[in-house]
């Protein structure tokens, strides 16, 4: 299993911890079975989150084969000015 990416644990506990607290104030729980229940559910809540943030994935390197590679086509550059060594007919 890949270690999970810094960004993975802070979603991950900051949705834990704010949707433990959310459901705890919006639910007013007084018993030690409502407050566990809530605290689980707001661990897999925040397992979920994490689990889902996208992971950053390397890019493959084009092929050097393929079938949709074309050959690349150099072309000359065009210069615009000639140089300064260079004979002109121009006068």
């Amino acid at each position: 299993m890949p270690r999970p990416t810094p960004a993975q644990l802070v979603y991950g506990s900051a949705t834990v911890v704010l949707s433990t607290l959310a459901m705890l104030l919006l639910s007013e729980v007084r018993s030690g079975t409502g407050v566990a229940l809530i605290a689980v559910a707001g661990l897999a809540l925040g397992l979920l989150v994490a689990v889902t943030v996208p992971i950053p994935r390397a890019v493959p390197a084009p092929s050097s084969r393929g079938a949709d590679s074309s050959p690349v086509t150099r072309l000359p550059l065009r210069r615009t000015e000639p140089r300064a060594t260079e004979h002109t007919l121009r006068s």
